[in-house]
């Protein structure tokens, strides 16, 4: 008989709003249903025929804590110690299994610059984890990239966007591929954003000298994401509004922020929100290898990069080299540091990156006849179980 797991007492973020003192209800894999506990029907606590209490189902009085929907994070390198660019199924894995002890129940993989033919080895590697649903896609960030804004990508390995080349990047991922991020001003750049929109391809503007017409044209042509919005791109200026401008003004771009408070200041972030409003903005990680590990020396792809008190940087030049954010950190930092409301936290979280990536039918939201993916959250805003499509990664009896 299917398994049942009833959640009560929380506060619940719905589409709709916060629904205080709520009720949600898991059967097998799938949500049965959220809302007010006051509104619950009874005997929705157990299966039809079996007694309140069976075996068949679980309670769990989370009186107290938040449920939030399961993290979804498009931009992730890597996590405990290990990397997506290493090309393994076990390094590959071993990402997705810290980050989900962390929230991450969706995720898409990103590579780094490298080779084109070890990055067509490491797509199919990833598609084959991507099939099995294991991740969601693959995000290749690199080499299509400007020399002057490759930050921790190796310069030696950055190539213009050939959409020849592109192409084959593509069909390497074997229709698992669901984001690139290039430099559109490159040439071959605004053709190679319309091949990817075509083969349907999300088309990130990042790692990028283009201007704010530049970045308008590009836009126009189909690209839909910022990589990281303000890191590796031109500064904001009241002369030359450069692409940060551009990004945030046009309602089709969905901008990424790094909330990690080593990547943007606080009054940044509360201008992103204020410029592209709370349904453009995707809270991303941007994690490598060291992430939920500590401090050390990590690879990223070719290069090497030194953790000190949670910053990661190149050994060689200093330059910021990704995060080692987990996403329950960035939704802590959102609502107790920068004081977001939790609905706009969440949906960056969530519900955004989730429409982006094509897969709201099934994630991004609590709404009954989706996936069984949720965060409890105690009232500080600290993580204290991780249901995925309805088995505990964490469970909140053992915090």
């Amino acid at each position: 008989m299917t398994q049942r797991k009833v959640l009560t007492g929380a506060r619940l973020v719905l589409p709709g709003g916060v629904v205080e003192d709520g009720r949600l209800t898991v059967d097998g894999s799938t949500i049965a249903g959220c809302g007010p506990a006051a509104a619950a029907a009874p005997g929705t606590a157990a299966p039809a025929g079996a007694a309140a209490g069976a075996p068949e189902t679980e309670t769990y009085d989370l009186a107290g804590h938040w449920v939030v929907p399961g993290f979804v994070d498009m931009h992730v390198h890597g996590g405990g110690g290990a990397s997506f660019s290493a090309g393994t199924h076990e390094e590959a894995l071993r990402v997705v299994g810290t980050h989900r002890r962390h929230g991450t129940t969706t995720m898409v993989a990103s590579t780094v610059t490298g080779d084109l033919a070890e990055l067509a080895r490491q797509a199919g590697v990833l598609s084959e984890l991507a099939e099995q649903g294991d991740l969601a896609g693959v995000h290749f960030e690199g080499p299509f990239i400007a020399r002057n804004r490759c930050g921790a990508h190796e310069p030696a390995l950055l190539r213009d966007p050939d959409p020849g080349e592109v192409r084959k990047l593509v069909e390497a991922a074997r229709g698992t591929a669901r984001m690139m991020t290039l430099a559109p001003e490159l040439p071959g750049g605004l053709d190679s954003v319309r091949l990817l929109v075509d083969a349907g391809v999300v088309a990130a503007v990042g790692h990028t000298d283009a201007g704010y017409e530049a970045t308008r044209e590009a836009v126009d042509a189909g690209a839909t994401v910022a990589t990281h919005l303000f890191n590796a791109m031109p500064a904001l200026g009241h002369r030359s509004p450069g692409p940060v401008a551009a990004l945030l003004e046009d309602e089709r771009v969905t901008v990424e922020l790094i909330n990690d408070g080593t990547h943007l200041h606080p009054a940044v972030l509360e201008l992103a929100f204020a410029a592209a409003g709370g349904e453009r903005v995707a809270f991303v990680t941007d994690a490598m290898s060291a992430a939920a590990v500590g401090d050390g020396v990590y690879p990223l792809g070719p290069m090497d990069v030194e953790v000190r008190d949670g910053v990661a940087r190149l050994v060689q030049g200093g330059s910021i080299a990704g995060s080692t954010l987990t996403l329950d950190q960035a939704l802590w930092r959102a609502v107790a540091v920068d004081e977001l409301p939790v609905e706009d936290a969440v949906r960056a979280l969530s519900a955004t990156p989730a429409r982006l990536l094509g897969v709201d039918d099934r994630v991004g939201s609590l709404e009954p006849g989706k996936d069984a993916d949720l965060v409890v959250l105690d009232g500080d805003f600290r993580l204290r179980g991780v249901l995925r499509k309805g088995a505990w990664v964490v469970s909140p009896e053992k915090p």
